[in-house]
């Protein structure tokens, strides 16, 4: 097992490789997350380790508030996730790769970073300015049906898609948008699907990407058939743009 210290960036969603993260950063300790990623030479990967919150606050409190107004803001690189961070967040996340930083006249900073590869936390240190973790590089194996697979994986987000656009077939998204490489395929339409936080955790997590199709025709066909007989349809603008990897 081969290891590496990453620094930690928790959020409320699911990062998948392939996609694009764009991050607002405000909070001192991504500040100074990100002071230090500039520090890395251009030609060099300034890499974290995004991870979604299982229980705490991606924000902490910077004021008091209800329920009590008397309380003190907790402060530190482990705002918000208690006295053990680790166990508030999800086992595996994702690398992110920041090709753009940009530090605004206020001192925060506008992110634009890229998912690269699964990592599995095994401890976060909370020492420093702001969290840093150690994780191990889970690769994916394709499996053995993953081809087939991703072809009806395909089929069937297009028939979501569709249930979601109120049937425009102009809100679609061509063929020629959608990958056919059977690993992108899966980590585009298990960021793509409106689902919540612990099932799009769950799909991150799946064994390969044979298991992560299957998982994901499943849930597209269930998904498809709920919303065929709802009265009205949530989240209907992620099918009016295209979906991209860059």
């Amino acid at each position: 097992m081969t290891t590496v210290r990453l620094p930690l960036f928790p959020l409320n969603s699911v990062l998948f490789p392939g996609l694009v993260l764009p991050l607002n950063i405000f909070e001192e300790r991504y500040r100074a997350m990100m002071r230090d990623l500039l520090k890395i030479p251009e030609d060099t990967p300034r890499r974290f380790a995004v991870v979604a919150i299982r229980d705490g606050h991606e924000v902490a409190p910077s004021a008091p508030g209800l329920p009590d107004p008397t309380a003190v803001p907790e402060r530190g690189p482990a705002a918000g996730f208690g006295e053990k961070p680790l166990r508030a967040f999800h086992e595996m996340g994702c690398v992110a790769d920041a090709a753009t930083i940009r530090e605004r006249a206020d001192g925060g900073f506008e992110v634009l970073a890229t998912g690269t590869t699964r990592v599995r936390l095994h401890s976060v240190d909370t020492d420093g300015e702001y969290l840093t973790a150690e994780v191990e590089e889970i690769a994916d194996d394709p499996g053995e049906e993953a081809g087939p697979l991703a072809e009806g994986v395909l089929r069937a987000f297009r028939a979501y898609q569709k249930r979601l656009a109120g049937a425009r077939e102009g809100s679609l998204s061509a063929d020629s948008d959608l990958p056919d490489e059977p690993s992108v395929v899966s980590y585009l339409v298990a960021a793509a699907a409106v689902l919540d936080t612990p099932t799009k955790q769950r799909l991150l997590q799946a064994e390969d990407t044979e298991s992560r199709l299957r998982a994901e025709l499943k849930l597209l066909r269930a998904e498809t058939a709920v919303i065929r007989h709802l009265p009205s349809l949530p989240a209907t603008d992620l099918t009016r743009t295209p979906t991209s990897l860059n």
